[in-house]
């Protein structure tokens, strides 16, 4: 184990391998839904469903064969950046660009042909991060605006928990209400699966506050007893999106089923053809769009998960950040190879380092459990995800501490400071936050004379942010 140590840097960086192997595992626990739900996002049962996510050509992803390359893309990337970066960053699908896949791109064109745009996104990003372009824009980035960007994340990651717990849902009629989203089901939590996630996140929030070692492992595991004991009173039955007061994404009963060889048939399933199929103009800007969510959602990420975890140095940089960039480019390239789209870094890793994760170890243990999760799907799809949920927003709340290191007084930090931060759960979109926060800095410095502070990058980056948000009136002009 001493070898291990010195490798990943367990002791320099105050962690043990307990510590480590826990991470990995809570880390895990938080991200394995994106094996069940990247398929319902890109991958349909049948072709002749109303809902199916169809090409242009009326073909689908298989859902079988989209949960086998999204757990086995997840498993390949994670370990490789555990033990090339060194960092608890787990790495996966990316939401968000998976659904612009699945709902822009690939009616446009043949499912290989939008997979074939996502590796080229990828290679760009790896081209980018190669000539140092990357790393010298994620090092240009003002502390205050890190620090507002984990603190974002905090927000981001705690939504989605709310979100995915059924806390929080949108209103049947928010079309025609002021009020766009809502407290549970009429106003009340009125659902089995909901109490389970209040429970657990009362619980977990105990033993985070009383320091108990492993306090969100254990509160991840005490919500999945408790949903199982539910689940077998209350038969609460799969919601399958029929049933609103049903199991979200996973099931606390065992299954019928609980191994089964993955089908990886569509590894390499992917084509160049699109810019035969589309003009050159329409496919650069999707792959523009592509190129700018990716290339600012990873970077965010990472910083909020460095500040999280004190992973910074003394100038607020993230040592060795290069090679973390380059492997999460890597991850796109892979990604649309294996037709599971884009795998980028995962903000849910939060919750491993909140855990105690501090080194590559972590990712390695991660890793190795979406490897399995290939042939094991079923067994781990008993844990729902209203008893993961509540580790998501704990960890929310524990990314809020850095708050204090945003100067509000000087407003011209205060704005894009407070942009970023709301912005990214508004939107759900961390590249949104980080767009409307660094265009506001830019231009709110440089109004108020104080434009040489602006780092020459920023202005370049800003330029690009204002294109990104502008890219959908061009389409439409050139429509």
């Amino acid at each position: 184990m001493s070898a291990v140590d010195r490798y990943f840097g367990i002791s320099e960086r105050g962690s043990t391998v307990g510590r480590e192997l826990r991470g990995g595992l809570v880390t895990f626990v938080t991200m394995s839904y994106i094996v069940v739900l990247n398929p319902l996002i890109i991958g349909s049962f049948s072709a002749d469903a109303p809902s199916a996510h169809r090409d242009a050509l009326g073909a689908i992803l298989p859902v079988p064969q989209v949960a086998a390359v999204t757990a086995l893309v997840a498993g390949v990337m994670t370990l490789l950046f555990g033990v090339i970066a060194k960092y608890p960053f787990a790495i996966a699908t990316g939401l968000g660009i998976n659904t612009l896949v699945a709902v822009t791109i690939a009616p446009q064109m043949s499912w290989p042909e939008a997979m074939g745009l996502v590796v080229i996104d990828g290679l760009i990003i790896v081209l980018l991060v190669a000539t140092g372009f990357r790393t010298a824009v994620f090092n240009a980035v003002p502390a205050a605006l890190k620090a507002a960007i984990a603190v974002g994340i905090g927000l981001f990651i705690a939504f989605i928990g709310l979100v995915d717990a059924g806390f929080v849902r949108r209103l049947p009629d928010a079309a025609n209400t002021t009020v766009p989203v809502g407290l549970g089901i009429g106003g009340s939590i009125a659902s089995w699966p909901t109490l389970v996630f209040v429970v657990g996140l009362l619980f977990t929030g105990l033993l985070v506050a009383r320091n108990v070692r492993a306090a969100i492992l254990i509160g991840v595991a005490g919500s999945t007893v408790l949903a199982i004991v539910v689940e077998a009173i209350a038969k609460v039955g799969p919601s399958q999106g029929t049933n609103p007061k049903g199991w979200n994404l996973g099931y606390p009963a065992l299954p019928e089923q609980i191994i089964g060889l993955p089908d990886l048939s569509l590894v390499g399933d992917v084509s160049l053809g699109a810019f035969t199929r589309l003009p050159a103009l329409t496919v650069t800007l999707l792959v523009f769009t592509l190129v700018l969510a990716n290339f600012f959602d990873a970077m965010g990420t990472m910083t909020g998960l460095g500040q999280q975890g004190k992973l910074l140095d003394q100038d607020g940089q993230l040592p060795r950040v290069g090679r973390a960039l380059f492997v999460e480019g890597v991850g796109a390239v892979a990604g649309g190879a294996a037709s599971s789209s884009s795998n980028t870094v995962y903000i849910e890793s939060a919750s491993g380092i909140a855990e105690g994760a501090r080194t590559g170890l972590a990712n390695v243990v991660t890793g190795l459990l979406f490897l399995a999760a290939m042939f094991f799907t079923p067994l781990y799809e008993v844990v729902p995800v209203e008893a993961a949920a509540p580790a998501l927003v704990v960890v929310g709340a524990l990314m809020m501490r850095q708050i204090t290191e945003i100067d509000f007084t000087d407003f011209s930090l205060a704005l894009p400071a407070f942009l970023t931060i709301v912005v990214m759960p508004f939107t759900y979109s961390i590249a949104n936050g980080i767009g409307a926060g660094f265009i506001s800095y830019v231009l709110l410095r440089a109004v108020t004379g104080r434009a040489r502070e602006v780092h020459p990058l920023m202005w370049v980056v800003a330029a690009a942010f204002v294109a990104y948000f502008a890219v959908g009136p061009i389409q439409a002009l050139l429509g």
